[in-house]
This record gives C-alpha cells, structure tokens and sequence, in this order.
C-alpha cells in the first residue's frame, strides 16, 4: 500500500504532537532524494526521515542514523544556511492531499524573524522536497522540474509554488451525502474505482474497505446501485472521515500466513479480520517497520531471482525431457508383440507361400488367431529374424529409458526442492548454501577465487510448548546435515508427505513425547513445504534411525519404509522460534 492522504493526516497528527516548537540541529542529505532531519524539543532528540524517491517516497520518525556523503549536496547547504538552528511552528496538510508543509521559523543574517516552508510531495515519481519562502515562491528543491519535463508545473527557484490540479478530485473531508451520489455513483466503472477516483487521498485499498464495511460489491458498477445503498454507503464514508478528522487513528501492518507484510494502515482494515495484525503506537513505527521488512522480502527476491532463473530454466528443461522418454518408453512396449510374431513365424513359417504379405496363426499364448504383417521380399526366416531384431532394440531402449527416466525425475525432485527451500530463505545467508548446492550439481559454474565460501546460515530452531527443541532445514544441505549429523538415532524425523520440503527433526531427549510436541512439529514440516497453502497436509515421521540415504542420491533425497503419518493444518504461530 503506498502512501495515502489518510496516512499522511496521522504522520501529520504525530508529527504535530512531537516536533511542534523543535529546534533543527541538524541537517543531512544521505541519499541525493532524501533528508534526514536531527530535532531537539521538550521530548528528546528526534531524527525524521523523509525521502522524495520515486520508488519509495517515504517519511517517518526513526532512531536509526544513516551515513551522509564527505561532502554535503547543495540543497542540503542551503537548508542549513537558512533553516540549520531553525524551529518548526506547525505540520499541516492541505485536504487529504500527500503533501506535508513544515512551517519553519528562524532568523535572518540581519537577525530578523522569518517564516520558510519545506514542502515534501509524495506522489510516486513525482515525489519532490520543496523549500519555499514565506511568499510561497521556490527557493530550491531537490529535484529540479524544468518546463521540458513537465507542461503542468515548474519546480525551479524563483517559481511560485502551487499544487496542480490535474485530476480534478474532491475533498473527502468537506464532501456531501448529494455530491459524494452524484460523483461516485454516476460513473460507469468498478464501485471501488469510483471512489478512489472522484476524492483525493483515497487509496484502492481504503476504496475496498468501504465496500467491505458497507457490505457492497467492489467490482460492481457504481452506476448499478440503488438509493439505498447509496446512502448506506455514504453514511459508512462519512463515518470514515469523521474517524480521521477527529484523528481516531489505529496505526497498524497486516501480515499474510507466511509472516510477510501485505498491508499497513492508519485505520482498521476489517476486510483482513482473517489475517494476522500488529498494533503500534505510532505511524512512524508502522512506515519504519513495514518498509524494513518489504526491502529485506524484496532484496532477498532480487538476490534470489538469478537463482530462480537457473532453476526454473533446469526444471522446464528437465520436464520436456521426462516427457520425451515417457513417450519414448510407452512405444516400447509393444516389443513383446514382435518377440511373439518372430516365434510364430518360427512355429509357422514353413506354411507361407512365397511373396505372402501376411500370416494368420494360433497364437498359443493366448490361443487366439493373430495376423502377422510380412515383407513380401523375405523368407518367413529372415522375417522373423527382423521381429526378433526389433524387439532386442525396444528391450534394450526400454532398459536404458528406465533408468533415464528415473535419473531424470530425481533431477526434477531435486531442483522442485531447491525451488521450494528458496522461499524460506529470509537473508542473504541463506541462499549462500542454495547456490553452492546449485554449484555442485552443474548448473552453475564454479569460480575459484581462492577463498573459502563461508557458511552463517543456520537451521531454524523451535521450542515446542512443552519445552522439546525442533530443528528445521532451510535447504538441502541443512537438510542433509540435520538427519544425518546433527540428529541421534531416537529423535523423530518430519517431512512432508509426496512433496519437497524442509527435513523437521524433533529431539526427545530420550523420553515419551507428547502428542501436542508431535502435532507441533508436524505443523512445522508442514508449512516449510510446498503443501503449506492447503487446508490439510499429510505428515509422514518416523524415528530418524529409520531414515536412510542411499548411495549417490541428490542433497535431501532420503527413504523409510516404515512410517507413521498424520494430517495437519500448517498454522506454526503457537510455536515458538527461538533467536
């Protein structure tokens, strides 16, 4: 979810009740489109970050300080030269615009009060960090917008600033139950779409909400609605801004099952009641938090993409071939047939007549009449020496195609494995081992740079309730290490049953464990697999002294041949992961 106008009102909100009257005491410019601002006020010292990048405009209150380059950008010396012991008097928005003013008072070189503004838009790519004076004309900004780039506005020093009106939305804040029908429902497009079209600092996601909240279809035509629901809608709006005008702010993140964030908000999102959500006291910690987590999800997916590429590119590689031998196999087995026409023609050939194109005769296998095929320009011996060379040929084919086949579906099992076992990953340490396992198999070639691959990745470790230690493998190496190193021959074994996964090995300390600690590794095993999305997964185990590997298997390729199983549920937020 990016930055709406409603989260922006509760930055707005906090920032007001933290930096009102606060003295800057120092500014830095870390990257060439961002700022980061050291306050100091009644609560302490407060650092603000806001960035303008396209990618990711952001602001938030943080405690973490960044790096700033040797020698200082020339925005970021002009805002100390003016504003750099400046305090800030207000933070306001205008409407539910993504616009923040900090309005920053100082003194001049002549020791004269003056009043600056520093403007941060976070509209996407045209996010800009905007210094104005007290006549609203532009002293500077970050980012230089020259009529070239854009026919709308200039931002350029000496402009007068001003908010372009581009897409003509409504304020939701001053907007009536007559207006609020007649611009939303009136468009012919999605009831969602509508809403965060006709009013400025709706986002989708809001947009949804209050389909959700007002029991109303999204991705219906808005022109499609009733009276009466109309009004309910607009009362449940209202009632919506009433909430961010009164700032009855409830800032949190939504996580999905597998603990990645998939939406923050400043409000409740009752559309995700099903989901897993984190409360916290401000804004900033949502903004800091949910970005943190989003950059670390997609640093490891850009990381991991080359990885993915390789496997993807070996899989659908590995595919067409299994399907070829199949093919191939099945012609195969038609080879008994020959081997039976060549006996027959042994039994009977000394019946053909010269020149016959076919034989019919008692197949005493079966004591039916078949009819066997001839070439006309052989004897019926040298025809059944071509049926008996035919079926060697398949025999032969068929032996070597079998253990093909199975060379390649343990290919294939593998690098479905290697693809399951990426989506643990959480660093960069853990695709370390991945691309080393890849390495080793061929798929990618080996630089000898003369240093030792070092390995910091580790298994992940639980505890279930009942106070026993459950190890789970993040790849095929761990995986390999885990059962067979690391495990002792009385502790039970998890994996998830006909599908990739991680190996679970659960410690019993020698003791009667409890079917509560077995259920809780179960689940473990169950949602570090491939089955993790389904309702139910069936669990094999067993006790590791079971679990054998054979001789030149692939990385995580185990057999047992006695087993218990059970079906579970892969929900692991009752178990706790131990740092």
């Amino acid at each position: 979810m990016a930055l709406d106008g409603i989260t922006i009102a509760n930055v707005v909100r906090d920032l007001n009740s933290r930096l009102q009257d606060a003295r800057i005491s120092k500014i830095a410019q870390p990257e060439n489109d961002e700022l980061l601002l050291t306050l100091k006020g009644t609560s302490g010292q407060t650092r603000l970050l806001m960035s303008a990048g396209a990618s990711l405009p952001l602001i938030y209150i943080t405690e973490t300080n960044k790096p700033s380059p040797m020698t200082a950008p020339n925005f970021c010396m002009l805002l100390r030269k003016h504003v750099g012991s400046g305090k800030i008097i207000r933070v306001w928005q205008p409407g539910l615009e993504r616009i923040i003013h900090f309005e920053i008072e100082h003194y001049d070189d002549m020791g004269d009060l003056c009043r600056k503004e520093l403007i941060l838009e976070l509209m996407g790519k045209y996010s800009n960090i905007i210094f104005c004076d007290d006549q609203n004309r532009i002293i500077d900004s970050i980012k230089h917008i020259s009529a070239q780039t854009s026919s709308v506005r200039e931002v350029l020093p000496g402009r007068p600033y001003f908010i372009p009106e581009t897409q003509h939305k409504c304020n939701p804040l001053d907007t009536g139950e007559e207006e609020f029908k007649a611009e939303v429902f009136s468009r012919p497009m999605p009831l969602a779409k509508a809403i965060y079209n006709t009013y400025t600092g709706i986002s989708p996601v809001i947009a949804e909400e209050l389909c959700h909240r007002a029991s109303l279809e999204s991705a219906r035509s808005a022109n499609s609605y009733g009276e009466l629901e109309q009004l309910h809608l607009y009362h449940i709006f209202s009632l919506l801004m009433e909430e961010v005008k009164q700032g009855n702010f409830q800032p949190c993140i939504i996580y999905d099952e597998k603990k990645v964030p998939v939406e923050f908000s400043s409000l409740p999102l009752t559309m995700y009641e099903d989901h897993e959500i984190q409360k916290f006291e401000s804004i900033s910690q949502v903004l800091e938090q949910y970005y943190a987590m989003k950059n670390t999800v997609t640093r490891i997916r850009q990381k991991s993409s080359d990885l993915r590429r390789i496997v993807t590119t070996a899989l659908d590689r590995n595919r067409k071939k299994y399907e070829l031998q199949a093919k191939q196999l099945k012609d195969t087995e038609k080879r008994d047939k020959y081997k039976v026409y060549g006996e027959l023609l042994h039994t009977y050939g000394y019946s053909t007549e010269p020149g016959a194109k076919k034989l019919d005769a008692l197949n005493y296998y079966t004591n039916e009449m078949i009819t066997i095929p001839l070439d006309d320009t052989l004897s019926a011996s040298e025809n059944a020496k071509k049926y008996f060379d035919k079926y060697n040929k398949l025999k032969r084919t068929c032996e070597a195609l079998t253990e093909l086949i199975q060379e390649t579906k343990a290919e294939i099992d593998h690098l479905e494995s290697v693809n399951t076992l990426m989506d643990i990953a959480l660093s960069e340490e853990d695709l370390v081992q991945v691309k080393e396992e890849l390495t080793d198999a061929g798929y990618i070639r080996r630089k000898y740079t003369g240093k030792k691959i070092k390995i910091t990745s580790r298994p992940f470790y639980y505890r279930s309730a009942d106070g026993y230690d459950i190890y789970v493998g993040k790849n095929n190496f761990q995986n390999d290490e885990l059962t067979f190193k690391f495990a002792s021959g009385g502790d039970w074994w998890f994996h998830a049953k006909g599908a990739p996964g991680s190996h679970v090995v659960l410690k019993s300390k020698g003791e009667e464990i409890p079917d509560r600690t077995f259920e809780d590794a179960a689940r473990l095993a169950a949602y570090y697999s491939k089955n993790r999305n389904s309702d139910k997964v069936e669990i094999d185990y067993v006790e590791r002294k079971q679990v054998k590997k054979p001789n030149g298997a692939k990385p995580g390729f185990v057999v047992y041949y006695t087993n218990y199983s059970m079906v579970i549920d892969s929900d692991i937020s009752g178990i706790s992961l131990v740092e």
